[in-house]
């Protein structure tokens, strides 16, 4: 039986512990990081953060999820029809170069009407396809994560892009 990419949900603020025990299982797993600026009144300090809050994705054998399911601070796998739903590799890789890019970007859950494909044709998201949205009166590029209900909202320079 292949791996497939399962997308986990996880006690609040139980993440990077889920992550490291995943990791001392021997499971392949992957808890998307973004570095974020924390303002205290006497600091500041940057700090990785999980991306999509309690939510971590494993890659494993469907007849092996018991495994995942069964370490601290896992609370289920996300399921569609009462059976767990796989995440496509191609929006694990998204989401990767997506955090690995110098673009500006945010999480959204909003429910964004289906716009004009458009695809990336420089920078670092070279090859990146979303939809065109307007949000916040500015245009975006908008790439779903449809396995976990969430929208990455990506400010690209309007001339990067061109219509698929």
């Amino acid at each position: 039986m292949a791996k497939k990419w399962f997308a986990l949900y996880t006690k609040s603020r139980s993440e990077k512990k889920v992550n490291q025990e995943l990791i001392n299982k021997g499971i392949d797993c992957y808890l998307p990081l973004e570095k974020r600026l924390k303002l205290w009144s006497d600091r500041k300090k940057w700090v990785e953060e999980p991306f999509i809050r309690s939510y971590i994705f494993v890659n494993i054998e469907e007849s092996n999820l018991q495994k995942a399911l069964n370490t601290p601070g896992v609370v289920t796998v996300i399921r569609f029809s009462g059976k767990p739903a796989p995440v496509r590799e191609e929006q694990i890789k998204i989401i990767q170069s997506i955090l690995s890019s110098s673009e500006k970007f945010e999480l959204s859950t909003e429910n964004f009407e289906p716009k004009e494909k458009v695809e990336v044709t420089q920078g670092s998201l070279k090859g990146l396809v979303g939809e065109m949205v307007h949000h916040l009166n500015k245009y975006k590029v908008l790439v779903r994560v449809e396995s976990i209900n969430q929208n990455i909202l990506i400010k690209i320079n309007p001339s990067y892009l061109k219509k698929v």
